[in-house]
């Protein structure tokens, strides 16, 4: 009697368990960040970096484990559009939020790129050349398009920061995907290459028309340390990923002769994003010093931290592949170096989201 009461005691505690844990993942689920998938970018590239400068067994590693966070991303987002689509619309409506959504889009494009580097699989990567192009478009023109009509909008102040700067990244993205795909296949090699020029060159635009407004943010409105998001290292981020897409461009100049034509067009801007890339690198960290030091501003775990490992982890790919592509072999001491600096910040990151999501999955609801 006792044993069948023990063995019932045990089946009711396992259902209110298991009953609780479904409750946190929905919840989970309602409350999930728009840039949610700055994870697989930031897991992606300190991957690939880590693959450049020859790590053993961290980029296949970390390869493995993006397509992990991929999958259960999209599995998120599409139980969030299911289940709570008003939500979900309200994020993608949002100044302040509905640039997190062009995360989608790099992270498909990082993973891409991944899948050629490290697993040699075109095929998988073409598929996500195709989904990145759609979404793209997507949430590209939904957004902004939306910006423009709805009658309530948001100061400058509240209504912008560098979370915008995602959009310069999924676009450069698709540059860099669309350069890697071009090298392998030679019937599609000028298109894709003109399609990747373009996209970099549009990227390179959207950049100088949003760092505007941001930088102009930053020096004439009141600042205060809750302003100063994890996300504002996109401003470096996004010259990183266009430095990588540029210096890729100029790698496939032998098999594209209209890039030829612009080839010196082609190398100053590239440099010109890097140095604009690394100016920033010393702004965000007197910044982050100045926010969590000096005004004593609390550091723990949040999503948005992501959006700061992906510049580190970028930054170290972008230079490497630009002292390739010009044949700089000063600049190669700094990825060397760069990279741990990436590798800590993946790390800390990667801590505080176990940790997080530990303590959101078995939280008890009261």
């Amino acid at each position: 009697m006792s044993e069948n009461n023990s063995s019932q005691s045990d089946k009711l505690s396992s259902f209110f368990f298991s009953s609780r844990v479904s409750l946190n993942l929905f919840e989970m689920v309602k409350n999930m960040p728009p840039s949610y998938f700055a994870i697989v970018m930031a897991t992606g590239i300190v991957s690939i970096a880590s693959l450049f400068l020859k790590f053993p067994v961290i980029p296949e590693f970390l390869f493995w484990l993006n397509i992990i966070f991929y999958v259960a991303g999209c599995v998120f987002v599409t139980l969030r559009i299911l289940f709570y689509g008003r939500d979900f619309l309200n994020d993608l409506f949002d100044h302040a939020t509905g640039p997190g959504f062009f995360t989608i889009v790099a992270a498909t494009c990082v993973l891409g790129t991944q899948f050629i580097l490290l697993d040699d699989d075109y095929i998988i990567a073409v598929i996500l050349w195709i989904i990145g192009v759609i979404l793209w478009l997507l949430i590209t023109f939904t957004i902004f398009t939306t910006f423009t009509i709805k009658e309530k909008k948001p100061s400058l102040i509240d209504g912008i920061n560098g979370g915008w700067l995602l959009a310069v990244v999924s676009t450069q993205s698709l540059a860099v995907l669309s350069s890697r795909l071009s090298m392998h296949f030679e019937e599609y090699r000028l298109v894709m290459n003109f399609f990747a020029f373009s996209m970099w060159l549009w990227g390179g635009m959207q950049y100088i028309w949003m760092i505007s407004l941001i930088f102009y943010r930053y020096t004439f409105f009141k600042f205060s340390p809750g302003d100063l998001s994890p996300p504002y290292w996109i401003n470096m981020g996004a010259m990183a990923i266009s430095t990588l897409a540029g210096s890729l461009l100029i790698i496939n100049t032998p098999h594209a002769p209209f890039l030829f034509s612009t080839l010196a067009f082609l190398k100053g801007f590239t440099i010109f994003y890097w140095a604009t890339g690394t100016w920033w690198i010393p702004m965000l960290i007197i910044l982050a010093v100045w926010r969590h030091i000096y005004k004593k501003f609390p550091l723990k775990y949040d999503p948005l931290y992501w959006g700061a490992v992906f510049p580190l982890g970028m930054y170290t790919a972008c230079t490497y592949e630009l002292g390739l592509a010009m044949q700089l072999e000063f600049l190669m001491p700094i990825p060397e170096y760069f990279i741990y600096l990436a590798l800590l910040a993946w790390g800390a990151a990667f801590f505080g989201f176990m940790h997080n999501l530990f303590k959101n999955i078995f939280k008890t609801h009261l």
